[in-house]
């Protein structure tokens, strides 16, 4: 892309993180926005913990929450993660459109607990008072699989604007 094509911010298609940028982040990161719809039709969304492994997102909740619910009727679903507290230079973002695979099994139990134990925000003194407080019956884990990514680098739009001021 040349630097002269960039006149103004109406298409900031051409801002988005690298494959390398995108996974620091989403390694970096330990927050997101999870977004689902509800029977009537409206876009709900909440703040959750999550990992990112095997090429997609895992956060939790127990069934009772209307987020599980509503994944139980309709698995489509978007996370959105920034790079909010994590780096205070540069705006960067990624958005997952996906679908969300709800797991209750033992063996996605033993892997994901003490991982997300070890990487989420946890207010247990310990990963292992974490895991001990999350491992109840009512608890589903939620792997979220992505379909349709939409990334932002606020870094590289600041260099174009840079670069096509010089001009």
């Amino acid at each position: 892309m040349s630097s002269s094509t960039v006149e103004n911010y109406d298409d900031v298609t051409m801002y988005g993180l690298t494959p390398q940028k995108q996974e620091e982040l989403l390694l970096k990161q330990n927050e997101l926005t999870f977004i689902w719809t509800n029977k009537d039709g409206h876009g709900l969304g909440v703040t959750m913990s999550y990992i990112w492994r095997r090429g997609r997102i895992w956060c939790t909740a127990t069934e009772q929450r209307a987020r599980m619910k509503a994944l139980a009727r309709d698995p489509r679903c978007s996370v959105v993660i920034s790079s909010a507290g994590v780096d205070d230079d540069l705006s960067q973002s990624i958005t997952f459109k996906g679908h969300a695979i709800l797991h209750k099994d033992q063996q996605t139990r033993d892997w994901f607990y003490p991982d997300f134990a070890r990487h989420a925000n946890s207010p247990a003194p310990t990963p292992e008072a974490f895991v001990a407080f999350l491992d109840t019956p009512a608890r589903v884990i939620i792997e979220v699989v992505p379909e349709k990514t939409i990334t932002f680098d606020g870094g590289v739009m600041r260099d174009s604007t840079t670069e096509a001021l010089k001009q």
